[in-house]
């Protein structure tokens, strides 16, 4: 193999790998469906205090435009359904909307998507018809003022698009969207625009109960969905949704274009019948949502595939019609104070009104329940150790915390690891009910069991041979190498070859 061959496949991996290295993004739709909320200003001091970097919102107010001005957030702008006529007809009316209502703003104000209509086929079907002509004039006029290729054009969509969903595998599009689809998806390839989609589990569980566990929905499932398909193993209703507009694609033969998710969330009120709308639930989808997102871990049919989320929404907004949940979505009150914490870094809980840690003074672990079955201690230790990221080098043969050999033990050392690297919450120990938080260290001889912020375990001596599945587990081992990790080896050894 000669140098120079050598030099254009390093070179052809390292281009490959440089979007895998941008990760995945967390941002939050503020909607203003509301007569009580701050002024433009006022809530994008608060976006800014909150470290919140991607923002969407649903029109181009000029006064709104304004406030995110110098910022550095980045911004998902909208053209409302009620404007698609006009874009649609004349190509004259998207030019003088963006010579209007962008340029001037542009780009102190940072705008990278521009949404032209929202989930047209829930809307009579003549509003469809109407959204890919309206996208190719705003593109077209994007393309005038040479930004096209900074500012993405595309639309969103709810799941209702898929006439089927489940198994992930059988994903379909409706055939009476197809008049719709073909050329948008086309438009979306060709532009390299992202599919993107509303994606509720909320919904699925509150309208399906029987067929939908709550910690399916909530990602707090311990137990998984066999797509029977493709042998795909699911722990949440989310990659289940998102793998059914994948598989939808790729029928579809569009196999390129991404995903992005322009809203998500859960409510944290609602009507008596509402049962699961609460502020516990949403703290805890929107937690294991954001740890999910920012660690890249993708979904089972695309694991490590970067997703931008976008978190539905920033205020409660009081004039949306509806249960009483449609207007308890906000991660905020409008006097700007916090419905609940939510860490937007992943790293575990925090105080959303001081940005302050939630830990105690006092440490604690957690490990598993005594009265636990084993069926349900297998089926947590399996995913702690697979799905949650966990080290389980440690409990390997012949490793610091084998013995004793069995599933108690095992489970309490998997549990630990992931309690205390997703910031030591109850939510972390929760386990399907089967983790036990205690004030007791449960460490002993060299079995090290980790506290918060800390990264000594006892694992530190373990081999790279060692399998990320318990030794109490059978199943396959799978190894992941993050691709930045990846594109660094490569640089090294494309310096060697030029050198």
């Amino acid at each position: 193999m000669g140098r120079s061959f050598i030099l254009v496949l390093v070179t052809s991996l390292l281009l490959m790998l440089i979007g895998v290295c941008q990760g995945s993004k967390v941002g939050v739709c503020y909607g203003r469906n509301a007569d009580d909320l701050p002024t433009p200003d006022k809530a994008v001091q608060l976006i800014q205090n909150h470290n919140i970097k991607y923002v969407r919102i649903y029109d181009s107010n000029i006064q709104v435009l304004k406030a995110f001005a110098n910022s550095g957030i980045e911004l998902v702008i909208g053209i409302p359904n009620s404007d698609l006529l006009p874009f649609s007809q004349f190509q004259s009316n998207a030019d003088t909307w963006l010579r209007n209502n962008i340029l001037p703003y542009y780009p102190a104000t940072k705008i990278t998507y521009i949404t032209v209509g929202a989930e047209a086929t829930e809307v009579p079907k003549n509003v469809s018809a109407m959204v890919v002509p309206a996208m190719q004039n705003v593109f077209t006029a994007l393309r005038k003022a040479g930004l096209h290729k900074k500012i993405k054009v595309s639309t969103t969509h709810s799941l209702g698009v898929l006439s089927r969903s489940y198994p992930p595998s059988a994903g379909a599009f409706n055939s009476s969207y197809a008049f719709f689809l073909r050329p948008l998806l086309e438009f979306l390839a060709e532009n390299q625009s992202p599919f993107m989609v509303d994606t509720y589990p909320y919904y699925a569980y509150r309208d399906s109960s029987s067929n939908v566990s709550l910690d399916y929905a909530l990602f707090e499932s311990s137990s998984e969905v066999i797509d029977p398909n493709t042998g795909l193993l699911y722990t949440n209703m989310f990659d289940a949704q998102i793998d059914a507009i994948y598989f939808a694609l790729m029928a579809l033969n569009f196999r390129t274009i991404k995903i992005m998710v322009t809203e998500t969330g859960w409510p944290s009120k609602g009507s008596p019948k509402e049962t699961a709308a609460t502020a516990d639930n949403a703290q805890t989808y929107n937690t294991n949502l954001i740890r999910h997102v920012i660690n890249d871990t993708g979904t089972p049919a695309k694991p490590g595939q970067e997703l931008d989320v976008y978190i539905f929404s920033l205020f409660n907004e009081n004039r949306k019609p509806g249960l009483e949940s449609e207007r308890n979505w906000g991660l905020f009150f409008p006097d700007q104070t916090s419905v609940y914490n939510l860490d937007f870094t992943g790293r575990g809980t925090v105080d959303i009104t001081t940005g302050a840690n939630i830990t105690s003074s006092n440490e604690t672990w957690c490990v598993a329940a005594s009265n636990a079955s084993d069926a349900d201690l297998q089926n947590a230790l399996d995913w702690a150790c697979g799905s949650g990221n966990v080290d389980c080098s440690a409990i390997q043969p012949s490793q610091p915390c084998f013995e004793p050999d069995n599933l108690v033990s095992h489970a309490s050392y998997a549990f630990n690891s992931y309690y205390q690297q997703n910031g030591a919450t109850d939510i972390a120990c929760s386990f399907g009910g089967n983790g036990l938080r205690t004030n007791k260290n449960p460490s002993y001889d060299n079995c090290i069991y980790a506290t918060v912020g800390s990264r000594k375990t006892a694992a530190s001596n373990a081999t790279a041979a060692s399998a990320s599945k318990s030794a109490s587990s059978v199943g396959k081992v799978s190894i992941h190498v993050p691709g930045c990790l990846l594109m660094g080896f490569l640089t090294i050894l494309l310096t060697v070859v030029i050198s």
